[in-house]
């Protein structure tokens, strides 16, 4: 009988393989790009079967069903919480993720800091840009980034790491090709802003649908889901 993890090995040696085909498009190194394997639909088993297929970085978006796996499984792996996180619900991240790649407003980040204080532990965080300007997602504006990248960077305990976006969910993706970029252009005008002093080295975007444009813009972080472990997108 075929071993339940199997599948996994086997999609992630065709996600490699397009990786490294995306890479050479734009001459990068494949070894700059992070997958974070995003297990939110999936259980705790399945959780566990991509750990022993070695995907180390695990991404969670519900505080409640995170939690869980996190306990199980903690020891595994590096987690990182990728969705919307409640300013209430930030203790329950705060010593037990190592990222969050949704911080988009200064309430949290307070809380955040807090929680880091009392832990004695630092949290790397993206900011979360919503690019596109749809309603239905969270996210700072690009007007407003910033402004709130100076204050969170006056925080003890964040530790700022790139930008994050989610890109429309659309059948080409080379339709959202010009949101990574603008993304990508972003960081580079926050780096220039001296008084912030900020490198932020990563880019978090590209899901399993677009994720191969998102390497040949740049992104360094890319969260594949149904791809890797089937269960969403």
């Amino acid at each position: 009988m075929r071993r339940m993890d199997e599948d996994i090995l086997t999609s992630w040696r065709v996600v490699k393989g397009e990786i490294d085909t995306a890479c050479r498009q734009v001459n990068r190194d494949p070894e700059e790009i992070n997958v974070v394997t995003v297990t939110k639909y999936v259980d705790q088993k399945r959780t566990q079967e991509a750990l022993d297929a070695g995907l180390l970085h695990i991404g969670e978006s519900r505080v409640q069903d995170a939690v869980p796996k996190w306990e199980a499984l903690g020891k595994r792996g590096i987690w990182h919480f990728i969705g919307h996180l409640q300013r209430n619900k930030a203790k329950a991240v705060v010593g037990k993720f190592s990222y969050l790649h949704s911080l988009d407003r200064f309430s949290l980040a307070e809380e955040l800091s807090k929680r880091c204080d009392t832990v004695g532990e630092n949290i790397r965080c993206f900011l979360q840009v919503n690019v596109a300007g749809e309603e239905s997602k969270f996210g700072l504006s690009p007007k407003e980034l910033p402004e709130f990248a100076r204050e969170v960077s006056q925080l003890p305990g964040i530790q700022l790491e790139g930008l994050m976006t989610m890109a429309p969910y659309v059948e080409n993706p080379e339709e959202v090709r010009p949101i990574f970029r603008h993304l990508r252009v972003l960081r580079q005008e926050l780096r220039q802003l001296d008084e912030l002093l900020l490198t932020l080295p990563h880019l978090s975007m590209g899901m399993s649908r677009d994720y191969r444009v998102a390497i040949e813009e740049g992104a360094t972080y890319i969260r594949l889901g149904s791809v890797l472990v089937g269960g969403g997108k």
